[in-house]
């Protein structure tokens, strides 16, 4: 069990190498951090980490890097999660309220724009022409219909369901009420109950990786792999946290994974996110981001 002094010590390789990603050493730690302890102090707590396997020489003459080990301790430590700033909570509400608060907007008079929340939290947006002009208690008397019958029923119901509405439709209103039930089974019949949405893979660069970067792109193109993965973070109360050698996956094994559910728990969660980088990664920002967007992300589910 390491005393406070190297846990301190610990904490401030980790933050200047996730800072600069160069290997950290004695002097640059006394002269960065107030740790009120001497330069041969600092040295000799390294020596300690390194012994302990907390921390690693990449190679002679350098400063020292964390290793997963040392990492997971950090982040089994943390005394804090860093908030996400007014700026950012701002940006992440306006964008996913742009996503999903457009319920049923008549955006012509002969044109709707249909938004599909399914019950595994995918969002499908879709533009329907109609053939006749809609009014908009028309269009409130069609969003009651497809509420009450569809609401709560699994993906694998819905176009049987879908197939019969037609008849508790007036009569008036059945052919622009036709093409809105045909875009529904239309993307109903393309939709998979599990799919698994990457994006930012333009932002990683090869020497955050040890394994190689084109490794950890092969296997995040395997959707099973990160359902896998995903599928760990099952409590929406809880952040899992994988690094490094803790991720079974081979091409996987020089990232860090920051995961939560939404939604629900357990077998319940609506879905999952995820952040991947590299292990050098700003851990108190990162849980901080995903927590806040899974929970923001479950409320709009929970209204919708």
């Amino acid at each position: 069990m390491l005393d406070d002094r190297k846990l301190a010590v610990l904490r401030a390789i980790v933050h200047d190498y996730v800072s600069t990603m160069e290997p950290v050493g004695s002097k640059s730690l006394v002269d960065r951090h107030h740790l009120d302890v001497s330069p041969a102090t600092i040295r000799n707590d390294m020596a300690v980490l390194e012994e302990q396997g907390y921390i690693t020489q990449p190679h002679t003459s350098a400063g020292r890097i964390p290793t997963d080990k040392g990492y997971r301790l950090f982040v089994d430590r943390l005394s804090g999660i860093k908030p996400l700033s007014v700026a950012e909570r701002r940006a992440i509400e306006t964008f996913l309220a742009g996503a999903y608060d457009a319920n049923d907007v008549v955006i012509a008079a002969k044109r709707l724009l249909l938004v599909l929340i399914t019950d595994s939290g995918r969002v499908e947006q879709r533009a329907v022409d109609l053939p006749e002009s809609i009014d908009d208690t028309a269009v409130a008397h069609l969003r009651a219909i497809l509420n009450a019958c569809l609401d709560g029923r699994r993906l694998a119901e819905a176009a049987s369901v879908v197939a019969e509405l037609p008849e508790r439709v007036q009569p008036s209103d059945r052919q622009n009420a036709a093409a809105v039930f045909s875009v529904i089974l239309d993307t109903l019949a393309e939709h998979h109950e599990e799919r698994v949405m990457v994006g930012g893979a333009a932002n990683l660069t090869p020497a955050d990786f040890s394994q190689g970067l084109q490794e950890v792109l092969e296997s995040l193109e395997e959707q099973v792999v990160l359902m896998r993965l995903l599928g760990e973070s099952a409590d929406e109360a809880k952040i899992t946290i994988r690094i490094g050698a803790e991720n079974q996956v081979e091409g996987l094994r020089s990232t860090s994974l920051v995961a939560a559910a939404y939604g629900g728990t357990g077998d319940q969660a609506l879905a999952r996110l995820g952040v991947i980088g590299p292990t050098r990664m700003d851990y108190p920002t990162t849980i901080g981001a995903v927590r806040a967007v899974a929970r923001y992300v479950g409320q709009i589910l929970a209204g919708s």
